[in-house]
């Protein structure tokens, strides 16, 4: 077919289209000085190792670079006798030295140059795989590799005949080098009873057939040597119930290490190299991950207070995924690296032909075996999902533990899972830095990576109760001023434990301020309107008659012995709320001791005075009866001397009160001393 190069319309080919660049599909010849290499590329196209479908040969292309170096291409064309040789000379070798024989479609495209044309041919795939013999050589197989025409082989030429269907998938082909003495026969009943399809009166010896399958889905697991005519088992067979399954496929191993930091730069690490069946790899490589899926706990998180580092539903998917989907041909392992932050687990070979990768990645991938006949035992044994349903599985348990995303990442070499740990881990490895840095003594570096978390999250709990503890020390408490001015609203957001440490930061400080202890008392008050656990009780109370509000924190114990009534007899309250109530009492003599009040505000202040101290005797006595240690009950005893001493003190004043004051005499008549 003959056509205008600025009129496509008559044709499958898009000059300018196929012009912008070399690609897998595209190959670019100028003279067409050896017609064997565009032979030799057509039977690549043929084969379509990378299923697109097939591409074209463009000869009387001129390649070239443009300023910036990238290749670009010129359509000059060839001559009208040059296009028929090399259309003759390709067309032959297409017939006489491909098998089987392909047929490429030729187009000629007229240049605005008449005298000479481009010549396109256009290789559609086929269901074969073919060879082609180039001149004093043997039949080669070729594919197409990115660019490149390349020779297929090895384990490239292996799946290229599974993938046309002219030879099995490697898991059904027999073992060269197994017979049926290689096979645990102990492991294979065990497994056919746990699958339900085990005879007893059939006997174990039946099953090691070549003619009798368990299921319509599976061969035999046995066949027979097509030389020898040996009974062997199956690839398949070797891997789940062989003896030494390393002796006969020797990269069907796994590692397991473990790092304590991100990366493989730390001087300590465990490994674990574990051989034996697939069965026993996969069980025991589940086992050493299932020590990394531990609960990391937030108790300010009410909706979901415990969080698995890793959900174990996708562990262990991603282990049994790698284990029954690698290519098996490979002499590599399969590698699983825990660090402190992630979980990677390496999968030998690339991903089976026709899988998108990007579809792939989102979980939603048609589901297609490597190994169709190994998964269909382990999904039998309960170890691996129903089909296609592995990936879908690991992403959907991560996102419900509230995991980041796994990530997967793809090339021709391999396969990797990468299992991000909770950002709850994350933190905690983060705040145990810190904890190190306090404990020996680098409070600046304490600091720092103190205000790098709350300068992401201003409400982390953990951080601000870390920043009240090294603010102190450094002697530096606008830390906590600034943090809470800068972020006004967050009170409302934090639970009472941490608006506690807060407070007790601002209020307990050497150098505190009249400001300081407004904000404490402030946080203080915040925290009595949340639930308050029973270990944070006393601090609360203690903290308001600290910032000056006895009467809050007196109000406050009684609200939490009304609605925990078990609390009522616990000393250390009954110790706080008899300590605020001699507070009150002392704001009562202050009141009372007001030259400037009458003598019956003066005598309801003494009366309120003594009201409390006997509030506060009560207590204090309660609590000295069921104080468990020394240091609590010497608090009790100085309260009670303090407050014996008041109760005199408000007595002598209460007589005083009785009299009229100078300043203060009815009708205008004189008190006169005696």
């Amino acid at each position: 077919m003959t056509q205008q190069f600025n009129d496509n319309s008559n044709s499958a080919v898009d000059l300018k289209s196929l012009l912008v660049r070399e690609n897998e599909q595209v190959e670019w010849k100028e003279n067409v000085a050896d017609t064997d290499d565009v032979v030799a590329t057509l039977s690549a196209f043929a084969n379509d190792w990378s299923n697109l479908g097939g591409g074209y040969v463009i000869c009387g292309a001129q390649e070239g670079k443009d300023s910036h170096g990238f290749p670009v291409v010129t359509a000059v064309g060839l001559t009208a006798a040059r296009l028929k040789e090399v259309e003759g000379k390709v067309m032959a070798g297409c017939r006489e030295r491909v098998s089987p024989a392909i047929t490429p479609l030729v187009e000629e495209i007229v240049l605005p140059d008449e005298s000479k044309r481009v010549l396109v041919f256009i290789m559609p795939a086929t269901s074969h795989v073919h060879t082609f013999r180039r001149a004093n050589e043997g039949n080669k197989h070729y594919v197409r590799v990115s660019r490149e025409t390349r020779e297929a082989r090895d384990g490239i030429l292996r799946e290229l005949l599974v993938r046309k269907g002219e030879a099995e998938p490697w898991d059904r082909r027999v073992c060269a080098t197994a017979t049926t003495n290689d096979l645990d026969l102990i492991a294979l009943r065990d497994a056919l009873q746990r699958m339900n399809v085990f005879d007893p009166n059939r006997g174990i010896d039946a099953y090691l057939s070549d003619t009798n399958s368990l299921s319509p889905f599976v061969p035999p697991l046995c066949g027979r040597d097509p030389l020898t005519g040996v009974l062997r088992p199956r690839n398949f067979a070797v891997l789940l119930f062989g003896r030494q399954v390393q002796l006969h496929i020797p990269g069907a191993y796994s590692l397991l290490s473990i790092y304590p930091g991100t990366d493989r730069s730390e001087p300590h690490a465990s490994r674990h190299e574990l051989s034996g069946t697939l069965v026993e790899q996969a069980k025991r490589s589940i086992d050493l991950l299932g020590v990394e899926s531990h609960v990391a706990y937030d108790k300010n998180d009410k909706k979901s207070p415990n969080a698995l580092k890793y959900p174990q539903q996708a562990l262990t998917e991603a282990i049994v995924n790698a284990l029954a989907h690698r290519n098996y041909e490979l002499n590599e392992p399969t590698r699983t690296t825990v660090f402190s932050d992630r979980v990677e687990i390496v999968s030998p070979g690339p991903l089976p032909l026709g899988i998108n990768v990007e579809i792939f990645r989102s979980g939603k991938a048609t589901s297609k075996w490597r190994n169709q006949s190994l998964a269909w035992f382990l999904n039998r044994l309960q170890l691996a999902q129903a089909e296609g349903q592995g990936i879908p599985t690991i992403i959907r348990s991560m996102k419900v533990e509230g995991c980041p995303a796994p990530r997967f990442d793809v090339d021709e070499s391999q396969v990797i899972c990468l299992l991000p740990a909770h950002p709850r881990h994350a933190l905690a490895r983060e705040y145990k830095s810190i904890e190190e840095a306090i404990s020996l003594g680098d409070f600046p570096r304490a600091k720092q990576k103190i205000l790098a978390l709350l300068s992401v999250d201003p409400i982390n709990h953990r951080a601000l109760h870390l920043l009240a503890e090294v603010a102190p020390v450094l002697d530096d408490i606008d830390l906590v001023r600034d943090h809470l001015n800068n972020h006004p609203t967050i009170e409302s957001e934090l639970p009472p434990n941490t608006l506690t440490r807060l407070a007790d930061a601002l209020t307990m400080n050497e150098h505190r301020n009249r400001a300081d202890m407004q904000i404490g008392r402030r946080l203080y008050l915040a925290a009595t309107r949340g639930y308050v656990e029973e270990m944070e009780v006393r601090k609360v109370a203690i903290g308001l008659s600290r910032s000056g509000d006895d009467l809050a924190a007196v109000e406050f114990l009684d609200k939490q012995f009304s609605v925990h009534e078990e609390w009522r007899n616990n000393p250390y309250f009954l110790q706080a709320r008899g300590n605020a109530c001699i507070g009150l009492a002392k704001q009562c003599t202050n009141t009372a001791r007001n030259r400037s009040l009458p003598p019956p505000a003066k005598k309801r202040a003494w009366d309120d005075c003594r009201r409390y101290l006997s509030s506060a005797e009560k207590d204090l006595q309660n609590a000295l009866l069921n104080a468990p240690d020394r240091q609590l009950k010497e608090f009790i005893n100085k309260n009670l001397e303090f407050a014996a001493k008041m109760r005199q003190t408000a007595g002598d004043g209460n007589r005083h009160s009785q009299r009229p004051s100078k300043d203060h005499t009815d009708k205008g008549t004189r008190f006169k001393r005696n």
